[in-house]
């Protein structure tokens, strides 16, 4: 689209557009550069082994305060937050009162009584505004904030010498306040890409600069401008889950999807927490890696039939060339998880053999987002 006439402004678009992006592609209310003039599997492999620079504004940020702002978000979401402490980040689930996902969502604590929710395409805008009623707490969304992210074995080198703060300090799930290139961002180690990233923060009349200025730093490193495309690949990889396409049914629980840590059945109440209980002697599916026999990606939605009964289905997939697979993230019965579990898969390009195996298909012990160094001194299980 030559124009971004959606409420939610891309300040990227011009950069986008100069990279071969139509932008035609919205999420959230933002246009997402899906597409650039590169071949996506060329930029995986500049992830993998250098960095690639993502744009993720489309993802939604809601800022929350206020003196009972832990109460608020306690009474919103399955995990305690009240052990969340400033410059920390915490994945966390809302839930409706029959215990079903209906958003997950990336909280980062910036202070005692302030807080931002980072959420993509689930129902938190909806809901929001019932738990803040009567609070003494109020809730913004940010529309103006711009996510640029920094993912690649190479980020932190292109980024150290160009902030305020010892990026190497800051460990997996911790953010904090600095000035990258003289200019104010808020910095968080994590990503969706399997890798050592780091995510900046600006107003969206630094976009511009700070893209610019990412790029030019990274060219000695190889850097290169990343689509989602791209992200799609690797997040699959990386057996990252995509709300809602990995919970195709509409009312999974977190028990239903891996998603058990999240959470915290000791916290006095929250919503749902009723149903959670009951749902846990209640799970109908569990999610499980595929390797295909096949040499493309298959469509998600593809059914998986054992025995001449249908099982499962296929959610997330994609071609490896990185790894030399057809990869998928799948749904079937508890049953049906043990490694090597053997599936026909029912496709519109046919019917292939699939296996579950460990995940993730990228990486399986998580040595590029979780360093064994930091999980010494940290005590991160990884």
């Amino acid at each position: 689209m030559s124009t971004d006439t959606f409420p939610r402004k891309n300040a990227l678009a011009k950069r986008h557009h100069e990279l071969g992006s139509k932008l035609d592609t919205e999420w959230n209310g933002r246009l997402i550069p899906q597409h650039y003039d590169t071949d996506p599997y060329e930029e995986v492999a500049i992830v993998r082994s250098k960095a690639g620079l993502f744009d993720v504004s489309a993802l939604r940020i809601v800022n929350v305060s206020g003196p009972d702002v832990v109460d608020v978000l306690n009474r919103m979401l399955t995990s305690d937050l009240a052990t969340l402490k400033p410059g920390q980040s915490a994945i966390s689930n809302i839930v409706n009162d029959s215990g079903a996902l209906i958003d997950d969502v990336l909280i980062y604590c910036d202070g005692p009584t302030a807080f931002r929710i980072s959420h993509g395409g689930g129902q938190l805008d909806t809901v929001v505004g019932g738990f803040f009623e009567g609070s003494q707490s109020t809730f913004e969304l940010d529309n103006d904030v711009h996510i640029l992210s920094l993912q690649g074995p190479a980020a932190l080198d292109i980024l150290r010498s160009h902030a305020e703060i010892d990026l190497s300090k800051v460990k997996y799930f911790e953010h904090m306040p600095t000035t990258l290139f003289g200019r104010s961002v808020s910095i968080g180690r994590g990503g969706y890409s399997a890798e050592r990233g780091y995510e900046v923060f600006c107003a969206a009349a630094d976009a511009e600069f700070f893209w610019d200025k990412i790029m030019e730093a990274g060219k000695p490193y190889g850097i290169c401008a990343a689509s989602w495309d791209c992200l799609d690949i690797v997040r699959v990889e990386g057996a990252l889950l995509f709300f809602p396409f990995d919970m195709p049914q509409g009312d999974e629980t977190p028990w239903e999807v891996s998603a058990d840590w999240t959470v915290d059945l000791s916290k006095p109440h929250f919503h749902g927490k009723a149903a959670l209980e009951r749902r846990r002697r209640e799970v109908r599916y569990a999610n499980v890696g595929l390797e295909i026999d096949a040499n493309e990606a298959i469509e998600p939605g593809a059914k998986l039939v054992r025995h001449g009964a249908s099982v499962g289905r296929i959610n997330s997939t994609t071609y490896s060339r990185h790894l030399m697979k057809s990869i998928a993230l799948a749904q079937v019965t508890p049953d049906l998880t043990a490694f090597g579990t053997e599936f026909t898969v029912r496709s519109d390009k046919g019917d292939f053999i699939a296996h579950v195996v460990r995940i993730p298909f990228y990486d399986p012990n998580r040595l590029r987002t979780h360093p064994l160094e930091e999980r010494i001194t940290t005590g991160n299980p990884g």
